[in-house]
């Protein structure tokens, strides 16, 4: 008969594997991962999801811990050197212990935060996106395109709820000189690991109508280094750098400037300096053009008094040379007016003589084309018998002719000749009116008729 197996019960099973690390694991260790979730408890412990990603996908996972008096220290710490809390999906450098519990796993206690790590970080994947564009020639593009004289319609890129979008509308819309700009809010999020997508797309739709625009403007309140972290993405920066409106940022009071900011048109440190930009731009238009007002007022009062006394003189001038040509001009009027009237007595006298000479003449050609018209009547009336005699026998004849081939053409004296018609309902059969067997038919001669049935027919 076999051994009875020995039999351990969980407890003590576990509790061997808890043993067997705390013995192993005695050391602590510096762990670099992503914080996925921080998972902050009420009682202000925190139980993280820490992550390591390869190509996008999770290749490791592991819940860890956070006892609320080393979280305290940890966040004043991170705080004091990020400006930032610690928060979800930040890539950390963490001091952990491995532990095993039996009613709680395998975890990892966290026992401290590198918070230098996280600024390092960022400062890595910012020099990698500065260096690919450089590559690209894209640093300077946006930076070297015109800017609009006056920049009065603005595509807003912001959180709608934004403090920082708050102070920048209150700047341009309240200005104490009545400029007015024309703006649009495209809402995106401005922190976080969808920011960069989501200011992209943004971006996408105002390319698409960028006729309607002046300029963009991208602005959000103030935030430590990793709040900003998205401005130094290399796929955002693209789209800022090769925009073909001018950008403007105003993304908070960082003094280390993001990659966004550099390859943009012009950064300012807060929204409330960015819309003071724009007032400036007003500004820079709108006092040359006052100063030239001035001026012009100015040079117009000047040339209307110079050309108003010229206007005088030259009417004076006017006025004395007139009347001395008029002097002479009357003189003129007078000679012309006793010359005009001799040649018109003489014109008139020789048109008087014209038109008795042309009377004379028709008088005589008129006589003479009446006579000759008589004699024509005269000839055509001796002529006028004889011709409609003989027109009228002409016709005669003709007539004649007619009515004899009309008798010819009779139905009867063709019938006379041997001949007979053939019809069915009264109407003579062809083509268009065809028999079938069966068919009762009516054939007519000079002297009689004849109704048939049809008993069968053939084409001819």
């Amino acid at each position: 008969m076999s051994e009875t197996p020995k039999i351990f019960t969980l407890k003590q099973v576990l509790s061997s594997i808890r043993k067997t690390i705390e013995q192993r694991y005695t050391s602590t260790y510096w762990v670099k991962a992503e914080m996925h979730k921080l998972n902050l408890s009420k009682k202000g412990h925190c139980y993280p999801e820490l992550l390591e990603k390869q190509d996008g996908r999770i290749v490791a996972e592991i819940r860890a811990m956070i006892w609320q008096t080393n979280f305290d220290r940890i966040n004043k710490r991170f705080i004091q050197t990020v400006k930032e809390p610690l928060k979800d999906d930040m890539m950390l450098l963490l001091l952990v212990k491995i532990t095993y519990s039996e009613t709680f796993g395998l975890t990892l206690n966290i026992l401290d935060i590198d918070p230098n790590y996280s600024l390092g970080e960022l400062q890595k994947e910012r020099q990698e996106s500065l260096k690919r564009l450089q590559k690209e020639g894209l640093i300077n593009r946006n930076q070297q395109l015109d800017f609009p004289v006056l920049p009065k319609r603005i595509a807003v890129i912001s959180a709608e709820s934004s403090k920082g979008l708050s102070d920048f509308m209150q700047v341009i819309e309240n200005n104490d000189w009545g400029y007015r700009f024309f703006s649009m809010i495209f809402p995106a999020q401005l922190q976080g690991d969808n920011a960069a997508n989501s200011i992209s797309e943004q971006l996408k739709r105002i390319k698409k109508v960028q006729n309607h625009f002046d300029l963009v403007v991208i602005v959000r309140g103030g935030g430590g280094e990793v709040g900003l972290s998205c401005y130094n993405n290399f796929e955002l920066c693209k789209n800022i750098a090769s925009f073909p409106l001018p950008i403007l940022t105003g993304i908070g009071h960082s003094t280390n400037l993001t990659v966004a900011e550099m390859v943009a048109f012009r950064n300012a440190i807060t929204p409330t300096e960015l819309g003071d930009f724009l007032i400036q731009a007003f500004h820079n238009f709108a006092v040359p053009v006052k100063d030239a007002v001035k001026r012009l007022k100015i040079s117009a009062s000047s040339i209307v008094s110079e050309e108003k006394l010229l206007l005088n003189n030259a009417s004076k001038l006017f006025k004395n040379v007139a009347k001395q040509m008029l002097s002479m001009n009357k003189q003129l009027v007078r000679s012309h007016g006793k010359e005009l009237e001799n040649n018109f007595k003489f014109a008139l006298l020789n048109h008087k003589m014209l038109i008795r000479k042309s009377e004379q003449n028709v008088y005589r050609n008129a006589k003479f084309l009446v006579a000759n018209q008589q004699n024509e009547l005269l000839k055509l009336q001796e002529l006028l018998p004889a011709s409609s005699k003989a027109q009228f026998l002409l016709e005669n004849n003709k007539l004649d002719q007619l009515s004899q081939s009309i008798r010819l053409m009779d139905p009867i004296n063709v019938l006379n000749r041997g001949f007979s018609i053939t019809t069915i309902n009264g109407k003579t059969i062809g083509e268009k009116n065809k028999v079938k067997k069966g068919d009762v038919i009516q054939t007519k001669t000079a002297t009689f008729s004849v109704e048939s049935e049809v008993v069968n027919t053939k084409k001819s």
